[in-house]
């Protein structure tokens, strides 16, 4: 059974207390991990600007080219993990049997990981809008047209309290690196295989060991990352995200509630985009932020409703090995059987109707584990409680709203695919501060450019602009 230890500051920390990390279906050990308290993170926070001084003894350039030498080892390689070699057909299969993922949407979240750290010079041109990289590390340097830009960094590190529920979130913290940034993380009690490959890859690239602090342990551990940190990032749920709202030092990541909006002059033709609604309700068992949680349109609803449930209603347990496996277990039953318990009560309000009613019971329970089996509801109004829900499988509210009022309805929104060629929707939808990222046109929400920023611009959080002037300095005379 492979042991993962702390890393503070590159160096492996021998600790006294273990957690097991268990199969989520027959519930025997695979890992033990070794936890570290709020006090320890604190300590260490103390020498955290040696991180950024490792970093800084590096150019840009050079960490981004180490940086996409990591991708490759990270996707391919067998690493040093923890006490043992971890190949990757092991690491999928270790990640798998902790989070309850199937094994093929592992590796498609591994090679999400690896296709940012691949592209990461295309990526931090974009965020950066062309800016030399250079002025990170130096502080200012001229933009182009004479003029000086400076950049000041807000923190040595970057600290994260990471999830278990999906592992491509991970793309989020991997820029900081080569923008000469540490990390400080607190991995996932059940997905702690990302973050300890990813840094093992970084290192094995040649990227100095004291850049990387790993510290897996309980709420006192993320806790003391978020206090100790200047700047920070955390995943949770709607209540985490309205804890940290308005907190600069702060980047809270919770649910998307990503939806399509349907305009009145395509609805009729609501067939051609059937393939994308259901993909952007079903990919990686609906457990993403950028799954669509809700498809909004003035008339056809019920029909929509119907024929997204005729080809998702039918979707059934699988083993994770099969590569046909389209659902993730719940590894604790007791958050399956109260999702299901709200589900229900949303279904009990007048004008909500479940449209895969028919294609048999929903919640699937095994001795260590649980599913949710893919829904569609309809709902006759935004009104309804059920339009404003976003749960952790394959679930999506159908809403009838007039066009006219979607945009003023929809509430908070990370993705909006907006299919309509009507001029004013889509100036509408460009315009809405409630929607995050933009699709015109028929894009799945779950299809992202990597070359935009997602839930905000990294640069910003971690740098902050400032204005600095050079003068001519008279040369002395010497005497």
């Amino acid at each position: 059974m492979i042991t993962l230890s702390p890393l503070r500051w590159g160096k492996p920390y021998e600790s006294l207390d273990f957690t097991d990390v268990v199969h989520f279906d027959t519930g025997e050990p695979i890992a033990r991990v070794g936890n570290v308290g709020g006090g320890i993170v604190g300590r260490d926070m103390r020498k955290a600007h040696k991180a950024r001084e490792a970093l800084l003894q590096f150019s840009t350039d050079d960490l981004v080219e180490r940086c996409k030498k990591a991708a490759v080892l990270f996707e391919s390689a067998d690493l040093t993990v923890g006490d043992s070699q971890q190949s990757v057909d092991q690491f999928v299969h270790q990640q798998s049997a902790s989070t309850g993922l199937p094994e093929h949407m592992c590796r498609s979240n591994m090679a999400k990981n690896s296709f940012v750290l691949s592209n990461i010079d295309q990526i931090l041109n974009c965020l950066t809008r062309g800016l030399d990289l250079s002025i990170f590390s130096k502080g200012y340097g001229e933009e182009g047209r004479g003029v000086i830009v400076s950049y000041q960094s807000q923190t040595p590190v970057l600290g994260a309290v990471l999830p278990n529920n999906s592992p491509g979130v991970h793309t989020l913290w991997l820029p900081a690196i080569p923008l000469q940034v540490g990390l400080a993380l607190k991995p996932g009690s059940q997905e702690p295989w990302t973050p300890y490959r990813m840094v093992s890859a970084f290192i094995e690239a040649g990227i100095p060991s004291e850049a990387f602090g790993l510290y897996p342990g309980g709420h006192d551990a993320g806790g003391a990352i978020m206090t100790k940190t200047p700047r920070s990032m955390i995943f949770g749920s709607a209540q985490t995200v309205a804890q940290h709202e308005g907190n600069p030092r702060v980047q809270a990541h919770g649910p998307g509630f990503s939806k399509v909006l349907i305009g009145d002059d395509v609805v009729d033709d609501w067939e051609n985009y059937l393939d994308l609604l259901v993909e952007s309700v079903l990919s990686n068992s609906g457990r993403s932020c950028i799954n669509c949680s809700g498809i909004w349109a003035s008339r056809h609803t019920r029909e929509i409703a119907a024929a997204i449930a005729e080809k998702i209603g039918p979707v059934d347990v699988l083993p994770p090995t099969d590569t046909q496996a389209q659902l993730a277990a719940f590894t604790v039953p007791a958050m399956a059987t109260g999702t299901h318990a709200m589900v229900q009560q949303d279904l009990a309000e007048a004008g909500v109707e479940d449209m895969t009613e028919s294609f048999g019971e929903k919640l699937v329970e095994r001795d260590h584990c649980a599913y949710l089996r893919p829904m569609v509801v309809h709902a006759d109004s935004p009104d309804r409680q059920v339009a404003s829900k976003e749960y952790m499988f394959p679930f999506v509210s159908v809403v009838e709203c007039p066009q006219d009022q979607m945009l003023k309805r929809i509430g908070s929104t990370l993705v909006g695919t907006v299919l309509t060629q009507d001029p004013k929707l889509i100036h509408a939808a460009g315009s809405s501060v409630d929607i995050d990222r933009v699709n015109i046109g028929p894009i799945p929400t779950n299809r992202l450019n990597w070359l935009q920023p997602h839930e905000g611009n990294l640069i910003d959080f971690l740098y902050r602009s400032r204005a600095y002037q050079v003068a001519d300095m008279p040369v002395a005379a010497h005497a």
